[in-house]
């Protein structure tokens, strides 16, 4: 019985997967040109949108400060004020810092050092770094590191629980093993199914849905997830 429910959500996965690809073309996220603007677009993200956090992001850039080596001269308070478009910015400082501190002293400052290390032992000394949650430690673990971790966010839970497959409010990790448990451990299919998912919520599945435009509207049974 349990083999055959697995096998069910594999195929239902994968149909869900194979709609959007047709309808949208391959998606790719996350917006980062290198894997420390990953690391850094993680922490300022949090409970804000990306079009807040692409402007923090340009602004460091004009001022030439999008580097390991320019942030980690910046004590939180002279960082603070650089941040201030993606709200909450003294918080997220401090994150950052955080975060900072620990590419330096695990890595050297090179983000992209991470890609050595073992998935799990990354994600785990990740999630023990102040502000940095499930999503925010598996957004960095795929995008800059590059390994399969399934991401899970608002996105994901309001279409997939409209689709039926959720309730909407269990655990981080039970949701991620909804996916991790019928996918193959893929970085690039759990990259570009993330961007998939985030795409529809974006434009059709919206907190008022446009069913009409739906390319998965035949598979939902129009479960609307709370608001």
């Amino acid at each position: 019985m349990v083999r055959g429910a697995q096998a069910e959500r594999r195929h239902f996965l994968s149909a869900v997967y194979r709609r959007l690809a047709a309808a949208f073309g391959p998606a790719g996220w996350w917006p980062g040109e290198s894997p420390f603007e990953v690391c850094v677009g993680a922490i300022l993200v949090q409970n804000t949108a990306w079009t807040n956090v692409e402007r923090t992001i340009d602004g460091l850039r004009r001022r030439e400060l999008l580097s390991f080596e320019a942030l980690h001269r910046l004590p939180p308070s002279r960082l603070a004020p650089f941040l201030r478009s993606s709200g909450t910015f003294r918080v997220k400082a401090a994150r950052l810092r955080a975060l900072l501190d620990f590419l330096g002293r695990e890595y050297g400052g090179r983000a992209e050092a991470m890609r050595a290390e073992e998935p799990g032992r990354l994600r785990r000394k990740l999630l023990a770094v102040d502000g940095v949650g499930p999503e925010t430690a598996d957004s960095i673990v795929l995008y800059a590191a590059g390994h399969p971790s399934f991401v899970v966010d608002a996105y994901t839970r309001r279409v997939f629980t409209r689709l039926g497959r959720l309730r909407g409010r269990e655990p981080y990790d039970a949701v991620q093993r909804f996916f991790t448990d019928a996918l193959p451990p893929d970085a690039a299919l759990y990259n570009d199914y993330h961007a998939q998912i985030v795409r529809l919520a974006k434009d059709v599945c919206r907190p008022r849905p446009r069913c009409a435009e739906c390319p998965l509207e035949d598979l939902c049974p129009k479960r609307l997830a709370p608001r």
